[in-house]
């Protein structure tokens, strides 16, 4: 038995072990009332036409990794070797949506949703990432996509959220300029093959993340540690962006695109003129490094002696190659980061220290189990600077949060803090809707508990209890609670307390 497939059993065995086991009684979720909660006074409102929605992607969620024709990625060999995700876990069945999607869309269905925000798996259409297309992967995903039709939601469909296949990463990865062909090339097979039934695209989720974690910090696949590498590999992504931009409007001009950026608001750790330059710099280099080029054709200024094109790679044309004139903006908003000068003198070759600034996770509100502070002040602030600095629509493409909380004897997964962080940052996002904000839609992430990358099945995000072991499904409070924000379009002020 050679040593990948012996990590692959190993894991499952693991997983099945390690993971809690629920009684065998079998509970199906309800949108029966939960405890109860009493109105006060100043209820947040959102338009009729508002996209209530939730979110997932195709690593985290969908498992089969080897199934009907699909390549390996970069995350299967990531996470197939000991040390790299917690517990061993793998994604190799995760929530084994590429099965059970009727049932998990059904249960969209029976929330009020009107949006599904998914992911289409690369090495499902292009097992290679080039090359020859694999048409049962492409049926999949119109089977899925007509399921999501027949429910009533609109599909939001991802063309990358991190899961490169591992053939190309064999050729450079995304540091490799010609990674940006390649992609262009796939976004336009999907775009063929499945835009007649898809009219909302989000090119990337999170470029910022894959590209820093995966070759600059290395706790994400690929997992490699060069800070030259992330330079390069975030440059032929912004190609990349705007090259597939291009091939999905030759063949859909009338179809919505965007991306999903990661963004965090940055707070000055004191009122010195050194902490406010360093927040701005972190801004640049977090919020915007994917925007500024897509929308304006150039680097932001995250750097204290300026942008290093050549060590990116830069070419000539590259500015206009850049430019995607983007439909709309996706913001996944999670927390916001304190963010102060650093003591020591700025180095001035190319490197993470030399955009000067140091961060520190915010100490106002309690914490997620993942460690990240709840503030969800944060939405109003993130939202509010988009809009106003690009004047674009704004989807919610990511927000929320990780408890664990189980299941009792009944059934009933009781998620009382998850219900207060969504509660809260909702009024936020209605508060900076009122102030100007064009916000067209809102993904909670996520619908299902899944694979939480490096974290494996330590965190729990979802709106739904998955019993990892058995696949059975649990709506949580908060599912319930969602579902009736997203009927009534209406979100109550906290109950009062004595």
């Amino acid at each position: 038995m050679n040593r990948r497939n012996f990590l692959t059993q190993t894991s499952a065995w693991a997983a099945a072990a390690a993971l809690p086991k629920l009684s065998g009684a079998s509970i199906l979720p309800t949108l029966e009332a939960s405890a109860p909660e009493t109105p006060t006074a100043g209820k947040a409102t959102f338009p009729k036409d508002f996209l209530w929605g939730t979110a997932t992607a195709a690593y985290q969620v969908e498992g089969a990794w080897n199934v009907d024709g699909r390549g390996e990625t970069v995350w299967d060999r990531f996470s197939h070797a000991l040390g790299n995700v917690k517990g061993a876990y793998t994604g190799d069945t995760a929530c084994d949506e590429y099965h059970l999607y009727p049932k998990d869309i059904a249960l969209m269905k029976q929330m009020n949703m009107r949006s599904y925000r998914y992911s289409i798996a690369w090495s499902r259409i292009q097992p290679t990432g080039e090359g020859a297309v694999n048409q049962k992967g492409i049926d999949y995903y119109k089977r899925l996509t007509d399921t999501v039709l027949a429910a009533g939601l609109r599909p939001l469909v991802t063309l990358y959220h991190w899961d490169l296949p591992q053939p190309l990463e064999d050729k450079g990865g995304w540091p490799n300029r010609d990674t940006a062909a390649r992609f262009a090339d796939y976004a336009e097979i999907a775009v063929k093959a499945l835009g007649d039934h898809i009219n909302t695209w989000a090119i990337f989720n999170e470029p910022w993340v894959f590209t820093y974690l995966g070759y600059g910090s290395g706790v994400h696949a690929p997992g490699k540690k060069d800070f030259d590498l992330f330079l390069k590999a975030s440059h032929t992504v912004n190609l990349a962006q705007g090259d597939a931009f291009r091939a999905i409007k030759a063949i859909a001009p009338k179809s919505k695109v965007g991306t999903a950026f990661s963004m965090s608001p940055a707070a000055p750790m004191t009122p010195s003129a050194e902490d406010a330059a360093a927040a701005k710099r972190f801004d640049a280099f977090n919020n915007v490094w994917f925007l500024e080029t897509a929308l304006r054709g150039r680097y932001p200024e995250a750097f204290v002696n300026g942008v290093p094109h050549e060590a990116m790679g830069f070419q000539s044309g590259d500015d206009k190659r850049m430019m995607a004139p983007l439909d709309y903006i996706g913001v996944n908003y999670y927390f916001r980061q304190m963010v102060a000068a650093p003591a020591a003198p700025i180095p001035t070759n190319p490197s993470y220290a030399a955009m000067g600034f140091n961060l520190s996770m915010g100490k106002e509100g309690p914490l997620t189990e993942i460690g990240w502070e709840v503030y969800p002040r944060g939405m109003y602030d993130i939202v509010q600077r988009i809009s106003k600095d690009y004047k674009l629509p704004i989807e919610i493409t990511e927000n929320g949060c990780s408890y664990g909380d189980y299941p009792d004897a009944t059934g009933r997964v009781a998620d009382v803090r998850r219900i207060h962080y969504y509660r809260e940052h909702l009024r936020e996002l209605a508060h900076a809707m009122q102030d100007g904000a064009d916000v067209r839609g809102y993904h909670s992430w996520s619908i299902l508990d899944n694979f939480e990358w490096s974290e494996g099945y330590t965190q729990r995000f979802g709106m739904v209890f998955v019993d990892f072991p058995t696949q059975r499904r649990f709506m949580k409070d908060s599912g319930k609670w969602y579902a009736r924000v997203a009927a009534t379009n209406t979100v109550e002020a906290a109950p009062a307390t004595t």
